[in-house]
């Protein structure tokens, strides 16, 4: 089978569909994208028990909260970096740190008025450090452990040059006008050091969970700019 990808915006969140000789799923949505899963699978043709992995970026609410549901309909089972493993198996994520002025406006609003109790889940498989391939799927790509966002954060590098970085870029209005580096960060310097990590991998463009995708240029001109 030919490889291809989708984006399904699930909410705020942009989940990415990955299918090879078999078929997994990045991120697990945000509050009221299940709808949508459901209407874009149908478009696109695909019975749900198709997907057998539900892989995850990292563990933050906006990445999860579809997480039950979607399980629930796919049968899938959830890999996600040991250091995230517990917001998935206990439901109770933690809300990042903010990084620049409206970053920290909005983390400290977050963890005022968001406290999400979501429906604890098993995780089946355990990223680690070095990572894991994705070519037993026939998905032609890797996962890499890029930290920073948050401990346990992952992205997805195909060898096609496209780059699914979860939180490492943002790209919506509510985040940050233009695209670029993360507002929201556990550790803004291990972002970066994470990017110098993937840049040379020969990634080409640049698909976050938060916006459309953009030229990995933007990125590499901001890191070579980036002073803590």
């Amino acid at each position: 089978m030919a490889f291809s990808f989708y984006r399904i915006p699930l909410g705020i969140c942009n989940s990415f569909l990955l299918r090879g000789e078999k078929t997994i799923l990045i991120d697990g949505g945000a509050l009221g994208g299940f709808p949508a899963f459901q209407r874009q699978l149908q478009t696109l043709k695909v019975d749900p028990k198709e997907i057998e992995l539900i892989l995850l970026t990292h563990g933050h609410w906006d990445h999860i909260t579809c997480l039950a549901d979607i399980q629930k309909l796919t049968g899938a089972k959830i890999a996600v970096h040991g250091r995230d493993q517990f917001m998935v198996e206990t439901g109770e994520p933690p809300f990042p740190n903010g990084v620049t002025a409206w970053g920290k406006a909005m983390a400290w609003s977050a963890r005022g008025m968001l406290r999400p109790h979501l429906s604890p889940l098993k995780v089946d498989t355990v990223i680690p450090d070095s990572g894991m391939t994705l070519r037993e799927f026939g998905i032609p790509g890797e996962v890499v452990y890029t930290p920073g966002h948050s401990m346990g954060h992952v992205s997805i590098i195909l060898d096609s040059g496209d780059a699914l970085v979860g939180d490492m870029a943002m790209n919506d209005w509510y985040l940050r006008l233009s695209p670029g580096l993360p507002v929201l960060a556990d550790d803004i310097v291990l972002v970066v050091e994470s990017w110098k990590k993937i840049l040379p991998m020969g990634i080409k463009r640049i698909y976050p969970a938060h916006g459309m995708d953009f030229s990995v240029d933007v990125i590499q001109k901001e890191v070579e700019s980036f002073t803590p």
